[in-house]
């Protein structure tokens, strides 16, 4: 399923000091996003042995939109190419699975948590259930289960 949306990028950052929000290129060491060519885009922020997490879904940009240009197809293993760690996963199916494809954003951050040992899955958890309204809780936890792989 192809959307158009406009594109939001958002940097974060934690640790011991942490001196200024803005990630610049070649230092990051994940890059989550919700659409491969949005992923692609953002590549040169990634540090060498980073890594990107991002849903497959193919989300058409304006120059798509009018017939200006395609999709560029096999985003995937072209970043794979060039040496880029890409973990892809269908995460709007996913989100559905859990009952909402609304729940992406927490598919995405499952699946992100796999590469934090030093956070207990328990913390991520606790986390959605302090953030999201209750009666949305259950159809969170699920969506942040699959994204693991769970």
């Amino acid at each position: 399923m192809r959307q158009s949306v406009c594109s939001v990028v958002t940097y974060v950052r934690f640790g011991d000091k942490v001196y200024s929000p803005v990630i610049d290129k070649g230092e990051a060491d994940f890059i989550v996003s919700f659409e491969k060519l949005e992923a692609a885009r953002y590549m040169e922020y990634l540090k060498a042995d980073g890594r990107i997490v991002v849903n497959t879904q193919e989300i058409d940009p304006m120059p798509v939109i009018i017939g200006a240009t395609e999709y560029p197809q096999n985003l995937i293993e072209k970043m794979e190419n060039l040496g880029v760690r890409v973990d892809a996963m269908d995460c709007l199916s996913l989100a559905e699975q859990a009952g909402s494809s609304k729940a992406v954003n927490i598919v995405l951050m499952g699946r992100l948590s796999k590469y934090f040992d030093e956070i207990a899955v328990e913390k991520w958890e606790q986390a959605i259930r302090d953030c999201v309204p209750e009666k949305f809780v259950e159809l969170n936890l699920k969506a942040f289960a699959l994204g693991r792989g769970e």
